[in-house]
């Protein structure tokens, strides 16, 4: 067994790296062990229910220079759910292995009110089940979600997912840069209370959502207290946050969610209720929208270019078309189109913002066939960045693309994040108060400032 799991950094280290940085089951025939714990719902108990995604996270690759392995150990994750529901889904993912994934239990919890960050509250400890059976095995390449199971979950609160891995699994599909104290312990001990973790990581490995339903719709609240509801149909729906690391929540404070995309949700639920608008935070550091990871060979971006994650036009139909309740989207995506080539990425993957255009063009229309409402964010200014990004010719692009998004009409709506961000009295630079110090990230208080630009009224 080997363990190269990266400590959770804190706000500002490593800084850089992070910014250029449902197929068939074979369901295993373990009979549904007795538990203390309430039940979880039939297999066919979601059937019928409007399932909404709550947290969402996009999977990548491990690099080959990432030999994380797992062996007769538990991995206990933390989520922090956007809204609230009754009944919970949990979505795995072995889409980057190359054998199968052996899950021998898994368990859900809401996290303990007190104690360490590996505490989970026991009243709320529920066994997952798939297909109405406690242990699984995923095939490589698949996704995997489980049955419903039965538990009040509130708004802005966090879940704890425990998985046990009885046999030896590589680390394979995963997100890097999760900004979370997440933990390693050796066994099984998904349903305890406490743990005592050998290994602590800022990775989620293997989980890639959580959906819920709930028994009482959004205008079953007080209009007085929360306004209309967003939904025509009454019931909850989501809006994904299609980006790179800004978006992922690059240089924010880890384990405080202070992401935008957190941001933002709070302002829903202070808007519209604690129940009634998802948000699905689907960033990707280093992510581009027309070019998967491509170092150079022989640079150090080798060892970490995997966790980019595919093209935003690869990853489309599984990060945002398959998200459950999905009515919204939100594109912030480019910077690393213009940055990388040269840097991370060969000089012959250089594109122009005629390119970038067509790129979103693409994301617009695809996303109008699945009837969802696509905004376009502007792209931040990024100035003399650490990264090696700027240049005359990157920022006229930037600025081409941006005139585009403000002025074409075609996507439904537009978040002018550059205008909020933007230095005013040198517009090509983020402001002093935003910015996290490589001069292309925003830091805690900027992307409250961004969420704070993303016109409500359009989520409605």
């Amino acid at each position: 067994m080997s363990h190269r799991f990266p400590a959770v950094r804190p706000r500002g280290a490593g800084r850089g790296l992070a910014a250029v940085v449902a197929g068939a089951l074979l369901l295993t025939v373990a009979p549904a062990a007795s538990s203390s714990a309430a039940p979880s719902a039939s297999p066919g108990g979601g059937r019928g229910a409007a399932w909404t995604g709550t947290w969402a996270t996009t999977p990548t690759a491990a690099p080959a220079s990432d030999t994380t392995t797992f062996e007769d150990q538990t991995i206990r994750q933390t989520v922090r759910v956007s809204i609230g529901g009754d009944r919970v889904r949990v979505r795995l993912s072995n889409e980057f292995g190359t054998g199968p994934l052996t899950v021998s239990e898994a368990r859900v919890a809401r996290g303990a009110d007190d104690g360490p960050a590996s505490r989970i509250d026991p009243r709320t400890d529920r066994r997952l089940t798939f297909g109405g059976r406690t242990s699984v095995t995923i095939p490589a390449g698949a996704p995997l979600v489980s049955d419903p199971v039965a538990l009040r979950v509130p708004a802005g609160t966090d879940l704890v997912i425990s998985l046990h891995l009885p046999v030896r699994t590589p680390g394979s599909t995963l997100h890097a840069f999760a900004l979370q104290h997440n933990f390693v312990a050796e066994g099984n001990v998904t349903g305890r209370t406490d743990i005592t973790p050998s290994a602590t990581m800022d990775r989620w490995y293997f989980l890639t959502g959580v959906s819920v339903s709930t028994d009482r719709g959004p205008r079953g609240r007080a209009p007085s207290a929360y306004g209309s509801a967003p939904s025509a149909h009454g019931r909850s729906s989501a809006v994904v946050t299609f980006g790179d690391s800004i978006t992922d929540g690059a240089e924010t404070e880890a384990d405080a969610n202070h992401r935008w995309p957190d941001r933002l949700a709070e302002r829903l639920r202070r808007a519209y209720g604690p129940d009634a608008v998802g948000v699905l935070n689907q960033g990707v550091s280093g992510n581009r929208l027309l070019h998967d990871p491509n170092p150079p060979a022989g640079s150090d971006a080798e060892g970490f270019a995997a966790y980019f994650g595919q093209s935003a036009l690869r990853r489309f139909d599984r990060d945002v078309a398959s998200q459950p309740g999905a009515e919204h989207l939100i594109v912030l995506l480019g910077v690393n189109d213009l940055g990388h080539p040269g840097t991370v990425a060969p000089e012959s993957e250089r594109v122009t913002a005629a390119d970038l255009i067509g790129a979103h063009r693409q994301i617009i229309a695809r996303a109008h066939d699945r009837g969802l409402r696509v905004y376009g964010g502007t792209i931040l200014p990024f100035k003399d960045d650490t990264l090696g990004f700027y240049s005359a010719r990157n920022e006229a692009a930037r600025q081409a693309l941006n005139h585009w998004i403000r002025t074409s009409g075609e996507y439904d709506g537009v978040i002018d994040f550059d205008k909020a961000l933007r230095d005013p009295s040198d517009p090509g630079r983020l402001l002093a108060r935003y910015d996290s110090g490589d001069h292309l990230h925003p830091d805690d208080e900027g992307a409250e400032a961004m969420a704070a630009a993303v016109p409500l009224r359009l989520l409605r």
